[in-house]
């Protein structure tokens, strides 16, 4: 266990330095002055020697990323261009909204999702596995952006059911919660297909085990044997996807707090690469990309002490 605890942190630690470096080299490859940007273009030029001179613009960019990749070592993740606030206050600042959208989205994509897979395996080949087949297929392939939009002209524009713009009130609960349902319901939407495909697939497999045979022989009840025995196991395969699901939710969530208006991580990188930001843009794909390494780490070794088979090939 603990040799594979060393090799997966050695590659999550890979991971995340392949994600810095890709978004550095395409920062670097966008069109424009950095500069001229970030001081505008009334700037002298010995204001903006020096400017290049603290960012270390005027070194070669092998030498800008091993600057920045060590000072993130240590937890110094850079200052903003334009408020010369501390890079990390303004990642972790906006870190809980998009954790609270991605937590609601995958929570009520489980709710809704294992109940419907096992619905499709208890009947397999039914009319009834056969619609809640087409549903979860219908459901992944629909992009989230086009479930954010609909959402918000019918529920937020036509019906006026629900708010739209930001994340509520804070201090009010019921009103976060409010602003919570369509984004969430965007962003989880495609998750209830994937989990419901991957439950009716894990059931179908654990039902023809011996040891679930045994229990219909035994003449234990439907529930008992389908609630207690088979789904136990089934479920297992699902936490590693979760924890996946929920990685890629972390960043995935970008285009819901675009269109809601939410305020979030991925709200935070669109916005700082519009404006070419880097220092704000490294830093928040680092600890984005960090977090979908603990979420995936932990998902595997949650599967790893639930399943003894899986914890003994280890």
């Amino acid at each position: 266990m603990l040799a594979y605890l060393i090799k997966r942190l050695l590659l999550g630690f890979v991971i995340v330095f392949a994600a810095l470096l890709t978004v550095f080299c395409l920062l670097h490859l966008m069109p424009g002055d950095p500069v001229s940007i970030a001081l505008g273009t009334r700037a002298t030029p010995e204001i903006q020697a020096q400017y290049a001179e603290k960012m270390h613009l005027n070194d070669p960019l092998i030498v800008q990323f091993l600057i920045f990749a060590g000072q993130a070592l240590t937890g110094d993740l850079g200052r903003d261009v334009f408020s010369n606030r501390a890079v990390s206050v303004m990642v972790f600042e906006q870190l809980p909204y998009t954790v609270i959208l991605a937590l609601s989205s995958i929570t009520w994509a489980i709710l809704v999702g294992i109940p419907l897979g096992c619905l499709s395996a208890i009947r397999p080949n039914s009319w009834l596995d056969r619609i809640l087949g087409l549903i979860s297929v219908g459901t992944i392939a629909i992009p989230s952006f086009l479930v954010s939009i609909w959402a918000l002209l019918l529920f937020a524009i036509t019906l006026r059911w629900l708010p739209v713009i930001g994340a509520g009130e804070i201090g009010d609960p019921l009103d976060q919660a409010t602003h919570l349902i369509l984004p969430s319901f965007a962003v989880g939407l495609g998750w209830v297909g994937y989990i419901a495909r991957l439950v009716r697939a894990s059931m179908l497999e654990v039902m023809n085990e011996n040891y679930v045979r045994a229990a219909w022989a035994f003449g234990l009840k439907s529930n008992t044997v389908i609630y207690r025995y088979a789904l136990k196991v089934a479920v297992l395969p699902t936490i590693t996807m979760i924890g996946i699901g929920f990685g890629h939710l972390l960043s995935g969530t970008v285009f819901a707090e675009i269109i809601f208006a939410r305020p979030g991580i991925g709200k935070l990188i669109f916005d700082m690469v519009m404006s070419r930001n880097f220092p704000v843009v490294q830093g928040a794909v680092m600890v984005t990309a960090a977090m979908y390494v603990i979420t995936t780490l932990v998902a595997d070794l949650m599967v790893a002490w639930l399943d003894p088979r899986v914890r003994e090939s280890l």
